[in-house]
């Protein structure tokens, strides 16, 4: 797995590189945003370790541009804010995961093992439609009667879990376990948060409806 670690800081982005590399992954760096778009624009790279407060093109910027471009690499965010506010405006710009500083590299390391996993195993080529939805996962492109949605990354496998549930109940644990797939962040109130996103972004009539008590269903 090749992994970009985008930080400022010397002598942490030095000791991130390092430890990474020692765990078998191959580790690029950069200092700043514009850098980090370029580099993605050259080389293939599977996780992407991201800073929040960047020079010359900050975090957020570098989040929305790839999820503009439907980039695949994934996006772990680190940052010194760590509220669940922080966190939730961080996978809304398109992070996959968040991690707060000061963070334990253990955590750390499993976190991009996680994410390393998803990249691996993710569909490619499937087409899912329901109820004038349709996504392809494999250009990670969504569309609701011919009209595009730019969506974000958790947007994104949200609506693919519920697309392929066909219109069954997919429970909030069900959302975490396939799209979040993290141990360390077992929150429902994100998830709540990325589903009403998604219904804004899909418009009315609405589609994902909500059955108490279990979970949501498209249709």
């Amino acid at each position: 797995m090749r992994l970009l670690v985008v930080e400022d800081e010397v002598d942490l982005a030095q000791t991130l590189a390092d430890g990474l590399r020692a765990e078998g992954f191959v580790v690029d760096v950069v200092g700043d945003g514009a850098s980090a778009l370029a580099h993605l624009g050259r080389h293939d790279i599977d996780v992407i370790v991201l800073d929040r407060d960047l020079p010359v093109l900050d975090g957020d910027a570098v989040c929305k541009a790839l999820a503009t471009t439907g980039h695949p690499a994934r996006i772990l965010m680190l940052t010194a804010a760590g509220s669940l506010a922080d966190r939730i405006a961080g996978l809304d710009l398109g992070a996959d995961d968040y991690l707060p500083k000061p963070f334990a590299y253990l955590e750390l390391l499993a976190r991009i093992r996680a994410l390393g996993r998803r990249s691996e195993v993710a569909p490619r080529g499937a087409l899912l439609e329901r109820e004038g939805i349709r996504l392809d996962t494999d250009r990670r492109i969504a569309e609701r009667d011919g009209r595009p949605i730019r969506l974000t990354p958790k947007e994104m496998g949200v609506l693919q879990v519920l697309l392929e549930a066909d219109g069954g109940i997919v429970t909030p644990t069900d959302l975490l376990d396939q799209v979040w797939e993290d141990p360390f962040d077992r929150s429902r109130g994100v998830v709540k948060a990325v589903v009403f996103a998604l219904r804004r972004k899909l418009g009315n009539p609405q589609v994902i409806g909500t059955e108490p008590g279990h979970g949501y269903r498209i249709g």
